[in-house]
């Protein structure tokens, strides 16, 4: 098992009498619990962050104390080969395409590009999944070909389907939601989305 990730969000987390932090501020790391980071992205006024790698961890404390947000931080075991610069504030486009979008969360990333490669879709990319990016998920979704969006996430299959469902209520879309152990499967991602391409 690799704990890099976690031990990376230890190592960043402020010491008391060292690091001034605002006393409003609440950073929860959580490790390898898909329920737990379902359940906290269900919370009002919670920052969510899913790093898929261990700088992204350490980034992700590192916002959250400098907002003095409350955090909830959710690492695993698995990781992407390399961090991606501005995940930890929302969307990042990975790969152009436009047959379709698909949402990669956290350690999702690498499967899904292996996955996906050689069909035409834009691949984005965040390691945090509340507050919901609405404006990267509408701007990718409005200059794709096809208003198909394809979420995989390292939760339970669906826990960010309706926050898609609310930034595309004026759009008409078709929204393939995977999760959980599906969603680090390369074989069955590859699958699913060639079922649900046109």
């Amino acid at each position: 098992m690799h704990s890099d990730m976690l031990l990376a969000a230890a190592d960043a987390l402020p010491l008391p009498g060292r690091d001034e932090v605002r006393p409003d501020t609440q950073v929860l790391v959580g490790f390898g619990v898909p329920e737990e980071l379902a359940r906290f992205a269900t919370r009002p006024d919670w920052t969510v962050y899913v790093p898929g790698h261990a700088e992204e961890a350490r980034q992700s404390v590192l916002a959250a104390t400098t907002r003095a947000e409350r955090a909830y931080i959710h690492v695993s075991a698995e990781s992407n080969a390399e961090p991606r610069r501005g995940a930890t504030d929302g969307f990042v486009l990975v790969r152009e395409g436009g047959a379709g979008v698909v949402l990669a969360v956290g350690a999702t990333l690498d499967p899904v590009l292996r996955a996906t490669a050689g069909l035409d879709l834009a691949v984005l990319y965040t390691a945090v999944v509340r507050p919901f990016d609405e404006v990267g998920l509408r701007t990718a979704v409005l200059a794709a070909e096809h208003a198909d969006v394809i979420l995989v996430e390292p939760c339970p299959r669906g826990t960010s389907a309706h926050h898609i469902a609310g930034t595309l209520v004026h759009v008409p879309h078709r929204l393939l939601a995977l999760g959980g152990p599906d969603g680090l499967d390369e074989a069955e991602l590859a699958r699913a989305v060639r079922e649900f391409m046109r």
